[in-house]
């Protein structure tokens, strides 16, 4: 999966005021003491342009059409960035029982950030501060998984049809197919060379055409660190398992990821994994500098 989509940034960073307030869960959600707060808001110009851009540059092939139809049934792109950071619980569960991954994590939708807390102890942190990833935590038992790899991840669940919005994604559309008895438009997500950290990574969505949410994708790991001479993870598909509204933008509360089996009823092989998505909320304020690496944090190369 990729870390970042590269996207043009032509915005600098306001002044902070205020600041976001902890969670009542204490074992989903860590706690920030601070005597200095802050917050972050973006203008609604910024908004306007980004959104405008965005919409003429999909607008202007069929597939971007589909994909910008998608965004709109799931709550629209200005309100995806309008109601500011988004935060949520990922629950990654192979069912294997190897591999589990579990944190709850706030993501800077605008700029492409995120850290992550342990649901186990929320003094064990990592996150990506947009140019580094980095971690703090009492042992190396505290995340047994690349946190580097992980940091954004799951947004490119989550945040299906949104994360899509960038220059250096290139879309495709291809013929549509039947799944699970509902017709698909589906759109092929590839990036240009040089765009994130996985730029061989592939998305293939499969988006409603009744409803126009996504019911399903299917993607590849092509992460170099994984692959150091190239190739990539065997074709997987998620499919979206319930729905919830939050702030206007629809969410799944849930996934179930198999491997791909063309031959097999609606492609679908082995189940692999189950995917629990909760506490999501979002919040325009966030403690200063909290995507960055704090004190005694180690930066992962």
């Amino acid at each position: 999966m990729k870390l970042t989509v590269k996207l043009v940034s032509l915005f600098a960073v306001l002044s902070f005021v205020a600041c976001k307030e902890a969670s009542k869960k204490e074992a989903a959600k860590s706690t920030v003491t601070q005597t200095e707060k802050s917050e972050y808001q973006i203008p609604d110009s910024w908004i306007e342009k980004r959104v405008t851009s965005a919409s003429n540059r999909l607008n202007a092939t069929e597939a971007g059409k589909v994909l910008w139809g998608a965004m709109e049934a799931h709550g629209g792109l200005k309100k995806w960035y309008a109601n500011g950071y988004l935060s949520f619980r990922f629950n990654y569960q192979p069912l294997n029982g190897k591999g589990i991954r579990d944190s709850y994590q706030t993501i800077d939708t605008w700029n492409n950030k995120a850290r992550h807390n342990s649901i186990t102890d929320k003094n064990d942190i990592f996150g990506w501060d947009g140019n580094e990833a980095w971690i703090k935590a009492k042992d190396s038992t505290s995340f047994e998984y690349d946190t580097k790899f992980w940091a954004l991840t799951p947004i490119y669940f989550s945040g299906q049809p949104f994360v899509f919005d960038g220059k250096g994604v290139n879309l495709e559309l291809l013929p549509q197919v039947e799944f699970k008895g509902a017709l698909q438009n589906v759109v092929k997500v590839t990036y240009d060379k040089g765009v994130g950290s996985a730029p061989d990574d592939y998305y293939i969505m499969y988006i409603n055409t009744e409803t126009n949410l996504v019911d399903a994708f299917k993607y590849i790991v092509s992460y170099p660190e994984y692959f150091p001479e190239g190739g990539h993870a065997p074709e997987k598909i998620t499919v979206t398992q319930e729905t919830t509204t939050v702030n206007g933008i629809v969410f799944a509360k849930g996934f179930k990821t198999y491997w791909s089996k063309p031959e097999e009823e609606n492609g679908l092989g082995e189940y692999i994994t189950k995917i629990d998505v909760s506490d999501i909320s979002f919040s325009n304020k966030v403690p200063e500098n909290y995507f960055s690496k704090p004190n005694g944090a180690e930066v992962l190369k």
